[in-house]
């Protein structure tokens, strides 16, 4: 195996007219997405300077697949070879890149101009294993009015609480990301456990996989805020009843992500969002209201609701495992 200081050698930089040393890797997963895939393939392909290929796999979609490779003609497609899920997915990917960068964009993103320049920049710096950028939300049927900023995560998208400029992280938006194609391959990949398999909004494999690249590697991650991409987000995401699903299911992601790699590291950030981002939001939608928003009590409600439901979530997983332990 290489050592950390090889997983972490610097990447050849592009001369004039070259194309940047990094693979980008787009799953999709369903048809039904088709022109959202369409969109997010052609902002890559408009990135300047260009990435060596785009690589789009497809999860277990016949149909799919064989419409995709009749239609991108330019892209490198594949079938994953993994089990369903996006974590599989992204392993294939990984597998068949041949950049010593390994970009990720979601396959309802459109990329901002020089995302990609943005995204990979730090690269430069030995000690940087992987970068993630800033993800906004592009609302179908505008964003109702209760979402309050602080759970924009619920999503896929960057909120409030994030950096704003460019520092280390725990771990980046799966939707704008990029590591080091060997530390991913050292690392073992996206853990298979985790992450979306479908339309059910698991996810956290991005914070395990960064927290275990790191312990690894000794590298960090970076925030990127130029690193920007659009997000779409369908009128069934911007619902009550699925901001419900996905803060339990986030709440149970992190009970596996801590079972992989301990409480410390798995709830480091978590910590500071609940005990700092958090207050400050329910604080910010009651003076809202005072000021004549009569939605900024609603906002602080929903702060409170997906808190609430992230912990159980988190507490209910935590206590599955420990009966399968004692079992």
């Amino acid at each position: 195996m290489p050592s950390p200081a090889e997983l972490r050698a610097p990447a050849r930089p592009a001369g004039p007219g070259e194309p940047i040393d990094v693979s980008v890797v787009v799953c999709a997963f369903t048809g039904q997405r088709f022109a959202a895939l369409e969109a997010a393939l052609a902002s890559v392909d408009a990135q300047r300077p260009a990435a060596l290929e785009t690589i789009l796999v497809v999860d277990h979609d016949p149909a799919l697949l064989a419409r995709a490779r009749h239609r991108f003609r330019g892209v490198r497609v594949l079938a994953s070879q993994g089990r369903p899920g996006l974590s599989g997915a992204r392993n294939t990917g990984v597998a068949a890149a041949r950049g010593r960068i390994v970009a990720f964009l979601d396959d309802d993103a459109v990329a901002h101009p020089g995302w990609l320049r943005e995204l990979v920049a730090p690269f430069g710096d030995p000690a940087v294993i992987g970068t993630g950028g800033v993800a906004l939300p592009d609302w179908e049927s505008g964003r109702p009015p209760w979402m309050p900023e602080e759970f924009l995560w619920v999503v896929g998208c960057s909120y409030r609480g994030l950096p704003g400029e460019e520092r280390p992280i725990r771990n980046p938006i799966g939707a704008t990301m990029a590591f080091r194609r060997e530390v991913l391959r050292a690392a073992g990949g996206f853990a298979e456990g985790l992450g979306r398999v479908g339309r059910v909004p698991l996810g956290c494999e991005e914070t395990e996989l960064a927290i275990r690249a790191g312990a690894l590697t000794g590298g960090t991650v970076r925030q990127r805020p130029g690193a920007r991409v659009r997000h779409r987000v369908t009128s069934d995401r911007a619902r009550w009843s699925y901001f419900r699903r996905r803060c339990w299911s986030e709440g149970l992601s992190k009970a596996a992500v801590r079972r992989e790699v301990g409480g410390g590291r798995a709830l480091a950030s978590e910590r500071r969002y609940v005990l700092r981002t958090l207050p400050a939001g329910i604080l910010r939608g009651l003076r809202d209201t005072i000021t004549g928003d009569l939605f900024g009590l609603a906002r602080s409600a929903a702060i409170a609701a997906g808190l609430f439901i992230t912990a159980a979530g988190y507490l209910w997983g935590a206590a599955r495992h420990a009966r399968e332990v004692a079992r």
